[in-house]
């Protein structure tokens, strides 16, 4: 349910009516591109600020050409709020404020058909301490969630592989709060405080255009960590150390609390309900990893473009040192499944993943123009015995200006695959020779995704999406009729996206 500090003012029903008016309303401007080009709108795990150095950011501002005011071509809808953005970053802030809202409809199989509505407001703060408080080379994020609607995965697909990924228990949170500082000339950083893993490790750039989770926080690491992980909606306490040595290398490496929850038993969510539950008690968990980058952009916008097509390419892992329980024996050595099982499982100290993830353009019509094709994949693996998924893998491709004129428009073709770890796939077929006959057995769950990202605007975007389960949680008997699993699923949505 993951797969990124607003105040209630700002987070109530207002974000949500703007954005159905809009989309009602101004049916004849979403005929027509931007003249200017514009970036398309953030996805929720990519929202988070950018922990570039305050130096460097401050350098591209200065010479950036102005930014467009018109009413279709300004970055934000608000624009700059009547002066009050300039006036935060002459002062070193930057404010955000974003506002995404989707419709998704269980066509077919899973435990119930029909639809739902999910939406989530996010809030950020970032302050260049350079410029606020005469603190060369820090910067200071705080940011928050105001999460709405109901959620179809939960009570329609059962599904490992959430359908989207905004889904989370409806509440307000904190999300983010920490301080980073550059150090050795922007070669190296140091984050400290609550963060979210997801705005940095196991990342995947073309991934990102896709609504389901999985190709945002894999499904790995948010089924087998604690919790799901220090990632959306949840985060943790930790150090995050950044190295650049040279241009395309790039090394992370962290220490995080391991329960982002906390302490006790039930939803992760509502046990660390509004995120300030800054837990130290429980497991740790480390992870690291290395990027290398072919033809990287310039960091200086006037500089020669590469001729190269752009890649990266990462290889990571993490090892979390709590005890986790086996999915398949008891403490005595029997099957969980056996009616003389103890019901105990057997107990793993620590867990640990592999990981490697790959971002290449494959081809682009020109060096200065828009359309590209971009592929990406992820695999990462994990123990089989303590592990509910001992295997994910994404692959994709994404083609940016899919037609003439719409230069800022994504359409994308996915599939994610998280195949079920031996021992929770032995337990199913023991229930089925020991208590009970016609049990379905468990393999792996796939999802394929086909989705299009229309640019409204800069700062607004509509996204199709249409998305295939097969064995929905790797083939989980149906509440129905228990001999038999849940069917695959056929689900389509409607998102939009608009940056205030």
């Amino acid at each position: 349910m993951k797969k990124n500090l607003k105040t209630t003012l700002l987070m109530c029903g207002a974000p949500i009516s703007l954005t159905c008016l809009l989309s009602l309303g101004v049916v004849q401007s979403a005929l027509a591109q931007a003249s200017a080009e514009a970036a398309p709108t953030s996805t929720p795990a990519e929202s988070a600020p950018s922990s570039t150095s305050p130096a460097t950011d401050a350098a591209k501002a200065d010479q950036a050409p102005p930014a467009p005011t018109g009413f279709w071509d300004r970055a934000t809808l608000f624009g700059d709020m009547g002066g009050l953005r300039p006036w935060l970053g002459d002062h070193g802030m930057t404010f955000s404020l974003q506002e995404t809202s989707e419709y998704l409809n269980n066509l077919s199989g899973g435990t119930a058909r029909g639809g739902a509505y999910d939406g989530l407001t996010q809030f950020g703060l970032v302050v260049d301490t350079g410029r606020a408080i005469g603190l060369p080379g820090g910067t200071f994020n705080v940011s928050g969630l105001q999460i709405h609607g109901t959620n179809l995965t939960q009570r329609n697909l059962q599904t490992l592989q959430t359908a989207t990924g905004i889904e989370a228990d409806a509440t307000t949170r904190l999300w983010e709060l920490w301080y980073q500082q550059s150090l050795l000339a922007g070669k190296v950083d140091v984050k400290i405080g609550q963060q979210s893993l997801d705005q940095e490790f196991m990342t995947s750039q073309y991934a990102t255009t896709f609504m389901n989770a999985t190709f945002g926080w894999p499904v790995l690491p948010s089924t087998d960590m604690p919790a799901g992980g220090p990632a959306y909606p949840l985060s943790s306490l930790g150090v995050r150390v950044r190295a650049t040595p040279a241009d395309s290398w790039t090394v992370l490496a962290g220490v995080f609390d391991g329960n982002p929850a906390g302490n006790g038993i039930g939803d992760p969510q509502k046990l660390n309900a509004h995120g300030t539950s800054f837990n130290l008690h429980d497991s740790a968990l480390f992870i690291g990893e290395v990027q290398y980058a072919i033809n990287p952009p310039p960091a200086n916008p006037s500089d020669a473009k590469p001729t190269g097509l752009p890649g990266t390419y990462k290889l990571g892992f993490w090892y979390n040192t709590g005890n986790f329980a086996d999915q398949q024996i008891d403490n005595t050595g029997l099957s969980l499944a056996n009616p003389a099982s103890t019901g105990v499982p057997r107990s793993h100290r620590g867990d640990y993943s592999f990981y490697a993830v790959a971002d290449q353009m494959v081809w682009r019509a020109g060096a200065d123009s828009p359309q590209s094709l971009g592929v990406f994949a992820r695999i990462m693996g994990a123990p089989g015995d303590r592990n509910l998924v001992d295997l994910g893998v994404n692959v994709g491709v994404t083609l940016k200006a899919p037609f003439k004129g719409r230069d800022n428009d994504v359409a994308g073709l996915a599939v994610g695959y998280a195949r079920i770890g031996s021992h929770a796939q032995n337990l199913a077929s023991d229930t089925a020779s020991l208590t009970t006959p016609g049990y379905p057995s468990r393999s792996a769950e796939t999802i394929i995704e086909a989705t299009y990202q229309y640019q409204v605007a800069p700062w607004w975007q509509l996204q199709a999406d249409f998305q295939y389960a097969f064995r929905p949680a790797g083939g989980i008997p149906n509440p129905e009729n228990p001999s038999q699993r849940v069917g695959n699923e056929a689900v389509v949505g409607l998102r939009t996206n608009i940056m205030f």
